[in-house]
């Protein structure tokens, strides 16, 4: 039985409905402050009627992103195959706001995009690099929010452990996790994207997949 099977069930369907209205009503103000407030070098989210601002990461996390931007900005760059982001554009999801690290949007749905957009629907694939300060997010709220998004594939990226959790859709949830610690990264969401997992944290490692991009068939 679902969670929304077990509400329609219940005696107190009319006393949870109030509840739950006062509380969507109660964070439609804070969210519209949210994008009122919200500026261009500030990576801020809101998440559960909360307002989230980022603090600077940490290096090791600032390398990490970096490396898989440019890894799925280059491999699209040549097969154009839709749109890559990172860390500054905002996911508006039914309830929540959030500033992934990595986002890509095929194609079809990336076409629909205008100049001047700043709120962005569902990316196909989301990657986020582990942070302290946002670990229960990253593996909570998000977890959930994504797949209820139909975001196709998440990568949880872990700098310290250089480990990689892929998290791939099958209906409305993810299935367990592939943890690659050492071995193959290959993306459903991305067709064609196939790397080592160590191209995230070693440099070398990521000249060479770069090289044979470069020198092999577009």
């Amino acid at each position: 039985m679902t969670l929304v099977d077990q509400i329609l069930q219940s005696p107190l369907l009319p006393d949870l409905a109030r509840q739950i209205n006062d509380v969507v009503e109660s964070e439609r103000p804070r969210r519209q402050k949210f994008f009122d407030d919200l500026r261009e070098d500030e990576k801020a989210e809101f998440i559960n009627g909360e307002v989230f601002v980022h603090s600077p990461v940490r290096q090791a996390h600032s390398l990490v992103s970096d490396a898989l931007y440019l890894l799925i900005g280059m491999f699209n760059m040549h097969r154009r195959l839709g749109e890559v982001a990172h860390e500054t554009r905002l996911i508006h999801l039914s309830r929540n706001d959030y500033e992934p690290d990595i986002c890509f949007w095929h194609r079809v749905k990336a076409a629909t995009f205008t100049p001047d957009q700043m709120r962005f629907p569902a990316p196909d694939f989301i990657a986020e690099v582990l942070s302290p300060s946002t670990e229960a997010h990253d593996r909570g709220i998000k977890l959930e929010d994504y797949a209820a998004h139909a975001v196709a594939e998440y990568w949880i990226v872990d700098p310290d452990s250089r480990a990689v959790e892929q998290y791939l859709l099958r209906g409305e949830s993810y299935l367990p996790p592939l943890k690659v610690c050492d071995g193959t990264l290959e993306s459903e969401a991305i067709p064609g994207f196939r790397i080592p997992s160590q191209a995230l944290f070693d440099e070398d490692v990521r000249a060479t997949v770069l090289s044979a991009w470069a020198s092999g068939p577009r």
